[in-house]
């Protein structure tokens, strides 16, 4: 009766899997007793990683959800706790009423027909009798753009561990089962979901001097990723087709591209049920505005609108067209033609598909047309994907194509969560894959081949901007991997 009158949302559901029944004893007597514990530091960057990771006001469920101090501290605008420690759910209860909590084995969910946009699992694998099974029990409460978000111990800890428990300064546990990044993504795998990005963190759990420095840098880099002690892994499930078939919007950002307009409208295909084009022309010395405004007047056949760009850089012309965009899907196509419109179709299978929610063109699988890109472009190309696979957690080949495609509700995310990372791109490449990454977006790209230019010139300058993207690249370590 104390936890229905502490918080009227919360079900006390019986236990149906008796072999749960030593640990939930276990983990009862562990709350019931409150005991001495060096965890608190711990447990503090824990939030903090999770507070990255989840945005606030989103809908969050956690399963092993304890006393409710991680889930609280994510301001969830609807959170729902499980645990099967009633003392546990005791506490949470009286400790945050505005959250809903239920005495439930997270091996045999029953919950509503609801669902969420993250799913925390806290240092809770380790501790399950049976993980595939309450991966596979996960499904039904993810929607597509659902995040699975683990956490969990290090088998290289087991003996320090084991040591604090025997001393009593850390929570004492029942038999491990040790999982590595290999095991879990394994039975992720099984039950259909894919890994998204996994990472190290926290090799002094103390707070010492200097923890806090060890473990923003040095838990990330090798070798001292290895002697981490929490491996944290983001899924999803494997992408579904589109319910519908979407509408889309290509955006063309034109700046000096007269000799390229006519030949745009023609050879840009129809995707999808509706296609719009919007240009965004950027203060060209040619007549490439004139140019467009004829080629609108001669095909009337086409969804077409012309923009005037006040600011300058392509970044610029982009934010320009995707806010006034109408589509599902929105992509961008550079107008000088060194991809050619007719792969276009190739972007939209992969996103409608759901195979990928980010898009992007990689220029360096197919032999390119002579003078396509100089010599040092293409080290500095290769030498930025090393970088930004690095960075991001997810492999990208070529961070600089210019066609790149993602759903316009996870833009209007990006858009909200823009001043994480601030206004600091010109080209635009970089303020989308860093925003789809800080997403958690399944990046997914798509070879194409890489044509020369045959009108005008490239308005890339290669070592102005090559120090400019490398200062962004340094910025970007700090926001996104040494957060």
């Amino acid at each position: 009766m104390f936890v229905q009158e502490a918080m009227h949302h919360t079900k006390i559901t019986s236990l149906k899997r008796p072999r749960s029944h030593s640990r939930s004893e276990h983990w009862e007597q562990i709350w019931k007793n409150s005991s001495r514990s060096w965890g608190g530091y711990y447990h503090r960057w824990l939030q903090r990683v999770y507070g990255y990771i989840i945005p606030k006001g989103a809908r969050v469920l956690e399963l092993g959800c304890g006393n409710g101090d991680l889930l609280a501290s994510l301001q969830p605008r609807y959170g729902v706790g499980i645990d099967f420690a009633r003392s546990a759910i005791e506490k949470a209860c009286t400790r945050y009423p505005g959250l809903h909590f239920e005495l439930m084995d997270a091996e045999a969910l029953e919950l509503a027909d609801e669902q969420f946009d993250f799913i925390i699992l806290s240092d809770l694998v380790n501790d399950l009798w049976d993980v595939q099974t309450m991966v596979a029990g996960l499904r039904p409460y993810c929607h597509p753009g659902t995040r699975l978000v683990l956490n969990f111990y290090s088998h290289l800890w087991q003996i320090p561990l084991q040591m604090a428990q025997k001393f009593r300064v850390a929570t004492p546990t029942l038999a491990q089962n040790w999982l590595t990044h290999a095991d879990m993504r394994n039975l992720m795998i099984l039950e259909g979901f894919e890994l998204l990005h996994a990472w190290s963190e926290m090799v002094v759990p103390l707070p010492l001097p200097g923890a806090d420095w060890f473990n923003r840098f040095l838990a990330k880099v090798i070798p001292f990723h290895w002697l981490a002690l929490a491996n944290f892994m983001v899924g999803r499930l494997v992408g579904k087709p589109a319910m519908r078939e979407p509408t889309c919007t290509v955006v063309v950002a034109a700046r000096n591209e007269e000799g390229h307009v006519d030949e745009l409208f023609q050879r840009i295909p129809e995707l999808g049920p509706q296609t719009e084009l919007i240009f965004v022309e950027g203060n060209s010395t040619d007549g490439t505005y004139g140019a467009i405004e004829r080629a609108i007047s001669a095909h009337p056949e086409r969804n077409c609108r012309l923009l005037k760009q006040a600011g300058k850089g392509k970044g610029d012309a982009v934010r320009l067209g995707f806010a006034a965009a109408t589509g599902d899907i929105l992509m961008i196509l550079d107008a000088d033609m060194t991809v050619f419109p007719e792969d276009l179709p190739r972007f939209y299978r992969a996103i409608a598909s759901g195979n990928g929610e980010f898009i992007n063109g990689v220029r360096l699988v197919y032999p390119m047309e002579d003078e396509a890109m100089r010599f040092f472009n293409l080290v500095g190309n290769k030498f930025f994907a090393e970088a930004f696979s690095w960075l991001l957690g997810q492999p990208i080949r070529d961070t600089l194509c210019g066609t790149k495609v993602i759903w316009r509700k996870d833009y209007e995310r990006l858009v909200a969560n823009r001043s994480y990372f601030g206004d600091f791109d010109p080209f635009g490449d970089f303020d989308l894959l860093l925003g789809a990454a800080k997403l958690n977006l399944k990046i997914l790209e798509v070879p194409i081949r890489y044509h020369s230019r045959r009108y005008g010139e490239t308005n890339i300058s290669r070592w102005r901007h090559g120090f400019l993207l490398l200062r962004m690249v340094i910025f970007a370590s700090r926001r996104i991997k040494f957060f």
